[in-house]
């Protein structure tokens, strides 16, 4: 236990916000120092975009299971200073420390304690935080060939399992009006700011919460000055859905937003970010999880995606929310609970183990969970 807690105040104190580069690569400076020292083995170094990821692989073939995680966080540069790493009362806390790098050491830990490796791949990317941009190739390249990915992401609440995530879909619209004089003759404008109130309202009503559908307005811009007609205004989109035709619905939707105020114009951009990780993706392998740990542990629907969104999305079985438990990420109150880490990682292990040694399909019949888990 005592490494494992020392591994992660170690990535704890060293601060990687995805959107600083040097900082990424400290980060992932100090994975890698902690994955040679309990692996024995270098990993490669992929920088995609000036961002730093890291991959172990294990045996000559491809890949059949894949631990999944990121050490990249939302926090800033000084965060340390305000939200200090302390152990108190069996709650480890600190930046990042449950959203994920605890999750990133105990996949460490728990590839260290297999006996035989062949097979494994891990992959510890740097920049999950905003959409995987530069790493979401890599991740569908390595997951492919695998029978299970496993992904590091903390618990839900409880401990529980995340086996179905929400759909992410990111926009941004921009309106183009025209600038004038707020007093003197502000009909000779076009109001960018009265435009971008149109479309947030076109937006929002596209929500559904009879299936679970989120449309949200978020970041918004407009203006320049107090007494000038705004020119350009902008407001960036949050969607999130349960199913893939829902997320088509959105995106068809958004796409075809037009202007209402004559003379002005508007554009769209961005779109689907992160397929839904339907219940099916998950459900076999959780069976399995949960025989192995003696039919202890509970699933959970969540509205956060992760990376596990891309690798389910392509039809490989996918379970998420293996990492540590605890709860308020990205908050003030971000916390760990110490006594579920030991018991988390030989979860991990177990499961890995498991796999790599019988494939999905058997294991999950050999342990007393349903097969299938495998086809795809």
């Amino acid at each position: 236990m005592n490494d494992l807690l020392a591994d992660i105040e170690t990535l704890v104190r060293c601060e990687s916000p995805s959107e600083d580069h040097d900082a990424v690569a400290r980060s992932a400076e100090a994975v890698a120092t902690i994955g040679r020292r309990l692996l024995g083995a270098e990993p490669e170094r992929i920088v995609t975009d000036g961002c730093t990821h890291l991959r172990w692989r294990f045996g000559d073939g491809p890949p059949r299971v894949l631990l999944l995680g990121h050490h990249d966080t939302v926090w800033p540069l000084g965060s340390l200073r305000t939200h200090p790493f302390a152990i108190e009362d069996g709650v480890l806390r600190g930046p990042g420390c449950f959203d994920m790098k605890a999750g990133v050491v105990m996949a460490l830990h728990a590839a260290a304690a297999l006996a035989d490796r062949t097979g494994l791949a891990i992959l510890i990317t740097g920049d999950e935080e905003i959409g995987s941009p530069s790493s979401r190739a890599l991740i569908e390249e390595e997951a492919r060939s695998c029978d299970a990915v496993f992904v590091l992401e903390a618990s839900a609440d409880g401990g529980a399992l995340k086996t179905r995530r929400k759909g992410v879909s990111r926009y941004w619209i921009e309106v183009e009006g025209r600038a004038a004089h707020a007093g003197l003759e502000p009909e000779k404008g076009v109001n960018a700011g009265i435009e971008i109130a149109h479309q947030i309202l076109a937006v929002a009503a596209l929500a559904d919460a009879d299936r679970g559908t989120t449309v949200v307005p978020t970041a918004l811009s407009a203006g320049t000055t107090t007494n000038t007609v705004p020119a350009a205004a902008s407001v960036a989109v949050d969607a999130r859905v349960w199913d893939a035709a829902e997320q088509d619905r959105v995106d068809r939707a958004v796409r075809s937003l037009r202007p209402v105020l004559p003379g002005s114009r508007i554009r769209i951009a961005g779109g689907i970010n992160r397929a839904p990780l339907d219940a099916v993706a998950s459900a076999d392998l959780f069976d399995l999880a949960n025989s192995l740990s003696g039919g202890t542990l509970t699933a959970a629907s969540v509205g956060g995606a992760s990376d596990g969104n891309f690798t389910a999305g392509l039809g490989i079985p996918t379970l998420d929310g293996l990492g540590a438990v605890g709860g308020g990420a990205h908050a003030d109150d971000e916390h760990v609970v110490v006594a579920q880490l030991l018991p988390r990682t030989a979860l991990l292990v177990s499961l890995t183990k498991t796999v790599l040694a019988q494939g999905t399909s058997s294991a999950t019949t050999n342990t007393g969970g349903e097969s299938g888990a495998g086809q795809r």
